[in-house]
């Protein structure tokens, strides 16, 4: 019987196929715009795809040539505005197949020093860009969630190390309404409560606010109190806190600081924008997702951390057949003492060769791009007379509306330019005042993105 990990003409040839795809992928500056097609259909078109004998390598990638990828929305097209898309560049997608057909196990150096090596070097970078002081430093993760979530059981564990007595309470942490929902996901696996603190005129999180929240809390909430969650770029709107008032409330009230920026992150490295995050080099850690706006592939996110033991000493997991190798070149950095997974792709690679490949001077000007494409979108939305902004543009971030227009309205013109695949941008909800209402939103992320595509986006609102 032949084996699965066996080589013949049609592994070659399907290799190849695959390979003439993936560079066709690559090359590719428009990609179709696909939709979503109901499991059913999917069914009904494709018949079952698992079966005993299987059903060949060509007719299972003609059928995701053909029918599965068609049925996905891919992130990269620049018309697509919606949500935080993403739009890696060809180095660090063609790197992505390199790092899986590499076959490195990340979460320890034993089994992966040159590749955790190429990942600290871009790290590094990163760590740079936040001001956070010597010996801080960072590894790569899955998502914002699961670096959330990380940095959240460091925080929780540091607490509970300060003193034995704070094991016996439910721990408590502050946020404020923007947060993403992750933050309030994260406090549920932790099994910690929250509180969402109101924003202040321009919807941020700022230490009046947090100081006026905590001084109201009860003695024995007080006491549970280990930590504060502030966003650095909320993903609805781009919204920055105060982190520099934030952190002078931390620091006072000694409580941990993490600044979610997983959206937000990229502008670091952003001169025009870089003011905004004053206040982030005295974080406790930070959360950055280089699968948004530093242009890698699904999925790397970072976490970032100012002390690297307070996360070692939560996260570090022992076991016998962990602790054998005791060879010199075996000793170094190992990601698994830093985050919550044990398993791990090196998901940092891509990013390091295209920052290696590219520099970083091309990495901030394709930022700054993001920037000054939410910009003219402003400026063009002011100068149409059905179309009314709803705030200035935050980061890469434009919430915008068209007068006269429901919640349907704006369903149904997404659904129409979506489905003939013209341009993705969905609407979403804002509240001010207690007041909620449908409106549009914009978010630049790719550079190939033109003022031509905002332009004739906006026409298509009559």
């Amino acid at each position: 019987m032949k084996s699965m990990h066996s080589i013949d003409i049609d592994t070659v040839e399907m290799t190849l196929d695959i390979m003439k795809y993936a560079i066709h992928r690559i090359s590719n500056t428009a990609p179709e715009m696909g939709s979503p097609k109901k499991e059913e259909d999917l069914l009904k078109l494709v018949g079952e795809t698992v079966t005993e004998k299987g059903i060949g390598g060509e007719k299972a990638f003609e059928l995701f040539k053909d029918v599965f990828v068609k049925a996905t929305v891919p992130a990269d097209h620049p018309r697509h505005l919606a949500f935080v898309p993403a739009a890696p560049t060809r180095a660090a997608t063609l790197f992505d197949l390199v790092t899986s057909a590499s076959s490195m196990h990340g979460a320890y150096w034993m089994t992966g020093a040159g590749g955790i090596f190429c990942e600290n070097q871009a790290m590094k970078w990163l760590v740079s860009l936040t001001g956070l002081p010597e010996g801080a430093f960072g590894v790569f993760t899955s998502g914002g969630t699961s670096a959330n979530l990380s940095a959240m059981i460091a925080a929780r564990e540091a607490w509970r190390d300060q003193n034995e007595e704070n094991r016996a309470f439910r721990a408590l942490l502050i946020t404020s309404n923007g947060a993403h929902s992750s933050v309030k996901s994260m406090a549920k696996v932790i099994d910690a409560d929250i509180i969402l603190v109101d924003d202040d005129e321009d919807d941020r999180l700022t230490g009046k606010w947090l100081q006026k929240a905590i001084d109201n809390l009860s003695e024995f909430d007080r006491k549970r109190l280990f930590a504060v969650v502030a966003t650095g770029g909320t993903t609805n709107a781009g919204i920055i806190d105060e982190l520099d008032t934030v952190a002078d409330v931390c620091e006072k009230e000694q409580l941990w600081f993490h600044v979610d920026a997983a959206y937000g992150g990229g502008a670091l490295a952003a001169p025009s924008v870089r003011h905004l995050f004053n206040g982030i080099e005295r974080a406790d850690s930070i959360t950055i997702d280089p699968h948004k706006w530093m242009f890698s592939p699904y999925d790397c996110g970072a976490v970032i951390y100012k002390d690297l033991e307070l996360a070692k000493n939560a996260h570090s997991q022992k076991g016998a057949y962990l602790d054998i190798f005791k060879d010199e070149g075996a000793q170094g950095f190992n990601p698994a003492d830093y985050q919550i997974q044990l398993t791990r792709r090196l998901r940092g690679l891509p990013l390091w060769f295209s920052l290696a490949m590219h520099g970083t001077e091309k990495y901030t000007e394709a930022i700054e791009r993001g920037l000054s494409l939410a910009i003219n979108a402003a400026k063009q939305i002011e100068e149409t007379p059905h179309l009314e902004l709803v705030r200035e543009p935050s980061l890469s971030c434009v919430l915008f509306r068209r007068k006269g227009w429901t919640a349907e309205d704006y369903r149904d013109w997404t659904y129409e330019n979506h489905k003939s695949g013209f341009a993705l941008v969905t609407p979403t909800k804002w509240t001010k005042n207690g007041e909620s209402e449908t409106i549009s939103r914009f978010c630049f992320i790719n550079p190939d993105t033109t003022e031509k595509d905002i332009e004739e986006i906006l026409a298509s609102m009559k």
